[in-house]
């Protein structure tokens, strides 16, 4: 069994920046994907940004891109969300998932996921 805990959330202003860490336990085999998510109040979770540990790639959610950046450590137990340039409507709970044998875009699919960190940014 493995376990996923965000941490690294706070408020900040319009134009600040914030990075997010995701910390796994447990079960030390291999994910072929991990991944962002956030869900605003009153919104649809959303993928934000996706990362395959054993190639590299990236993909980002048009409304992060050029401003968020994911991440690995070289021991592959921590993932990174480096958000800048960040914006009201980038409010929201943000978690991180894994997967062993996808790379899913629903997060309710994701058989690994951790509770949330919340991010909010505000004048």
């Amino acid at each position: 069994q493995v376990q996923l805990v965000e941490s690294g959330g706070g408020s900040v202003k319009p134009g600040g920046s914030l990075r997010l860490t995701c910390t796994r336990s447990g079960w030390t085999g291999h994910f072929y994907c991990m991944a962002w998510f956030r869900q605003a109040p009153g919104k649809e979770m959303e993928r934000v940004a996706r990362l395959i540990p054993g190639s590299g790639s990236t993909n980002y959610a048009d409304s992060v891109k050029d401003r968020f950046t994911v991440s690995i450590n070289a021991g592959k137990t921590e993932l990174y969300l480096q958000m800048n340039n960040l914006k009201p409507e980038d409010t929201a709970t943000y978690y991180c998932a894994a997967e062993i044998d996808s790379c899913s875009m629903k997060f309710t699919e994701c058989i690994n996921r951790g509770k949330g960190t919340q991010v909010t940014v505000s004048s």
